[in-house]
């Protein structure tokens, strides 16, 4: 690809983000919002993991940014990248980030999982904020980060998860969510966006839990005799540890429906979880879905949602730092967070099989290999 087509389709990316609110006086503005982000993006790409790096990045690659925007004042300093993002508009800024992946992706199909996660280290400490938590969607298929939403203070993600939901397309996804997310409303909202959900049960809904394992339990205790249930085992061997998983399906929740009427309520899932291998842990959990489906399908779909920890938290931790990242004023976090996100999806599309870790190595040893990354 030429420098002039990688240019065009980079000013295509920042696109998305000209809706975001500069909050500045134009007259004291020397740095071009869309230069602003160019830099930071292409610095997260290349390792920097903050503000200081980032304008360290920016001094060293003046030239490679020139090539794309005029930089006509140079780069900004690391006080000021700090104080332009912590002002930045978060809501703003999400939705165009929503945009910029709808533009990237595919047809939507599998799981979207969302899960939240806490920035440990964004803490505004003698401030009035406190921890930063995050909720993001993560497409298991795809594995990119759909979009994120930041948990309001003096809240929870029982109110985030609607407002992500709010901004996303889902149509024709199945939507996993853990306890805290089975709540009536998001499984009208999920349905409402014509996708599906499978959602995870604990003692946060009343007797909802209580009255699906009696059901199931009965149903065990009978051989099964009494109502059609589909069921499958999977075994599994991995660093010395033997685990084995048997999914129960039932499809008939007339019975539970006439206590809870559930929203687009189709199936009950029982999984029950043995490893053995050092510790010997025996697991039962529960789920409701809102379609029908084979005990092996359903299965994996539930499999599919815990990608969001190892391809989405782990990742972000071990390979962009999240835990020790100690930006933490105002919107900056969530911010920030958002262009990590953007990053990692930029180097999950780029060619190669790579970890994210080295490809972030690559695109600051080898500026060609960067603008192969922010071609996409």
């Amino acid at each position: 690809m030429t420098k002039e087509a990688t240019k065009a389709t980079t000013i295509s990316f920042l696109e998305h983000f000209r809706k975001v609110p500069d909050p500045r006086q134009t007259s004291k503005v020397h740095f071009l919002l869309d230069e602003i982000l160019l830099l930071v993006l292409c610095a997260v790409i290349s390792g920097a993991d903050g503000w200081v790096e980032a304008a360290a990045w920016g001094k060293k690659k003046l030239d490679f940014l020139r090539q794309f925007l005029p930089y006509a004042h140079g780069t900004p300093s690391h006080d000021q990248l700090g104080r332009i993002f912590a002002v930045l508009d978060a809501k703003a800024f999400q939705q165009c980030f929503i945009e910029w992946v709808q533009s990237l992706q595919k047809a939507l199909k599998g799981v979207v999982a969302i899960d939240g996660k806490t920035l440990r280290r964004a803490f505004d400490q003698g401030g009035s904020s406190g921890y930063v938590h995050m909720v993001s969607a993560w497409s298991s298929e795809q594995r990119l980060v759909l979009g994120q939403a930041k948990v309001g203070e003096k809240s929870n993600e029982i109110t985030a998860i609607p407002a992500l939901l709010d901004l996303l397309t889902l149509e024709g996804a199945i939507v996993t969510i853990d306890a805290m997310g089975c709540q009536r409303e998001i499984a009208q909202k999920i349905i409402d966006k014509k996708a599906n959900y499978i959602l995870a049960l604990k003692g946060n809904q009343g007797t909802l839990r209580d009255d699906v394992e009696r059901l199931l339990q009965q149903q065990k205790a009978h051989g099964y005799a009494l109502q059609k249930v589909d069921q499958c085992a999977s075994v599994d061997k991995d660093h010395g540890r033997l685990e084995t998983r048997k999914i129960t399906v039932l499809d008939d929740v007339a019975p539970l429906q006439k206590t809870h009427q559930w929203p687009g309520l189709q199936s009950l899932v029982m999984v029950e979880y043995d490893s053995s291998g050092g510790a010997i842990r025996s697991e039962t959990r529960y789920y409701i879905a809102s379609f029908k489906a084979s005990a092996a399908d359903l299965g994996t779909f539930i499999r599919d949602h815990w990608g969001i920890e190892n391809g989405l938290h782990w990742v972000m931790d071990m390979a962009f730092r999240d835990d020790e990242c100690r930006i933490r004023i105002q919107n900056a976090p969530a911010n920030f967070a958002t262009i990590k996100h953007a990053a990692s999806n930029l180097l999950r599309t780029a060619e190669g099989k790579q970890s994210l870790q080295l490809k972030r190595h690559l695109a600051a040893w080898d500026t060609d290999f960067l603008h192969e990354v922010i071609s996409h």
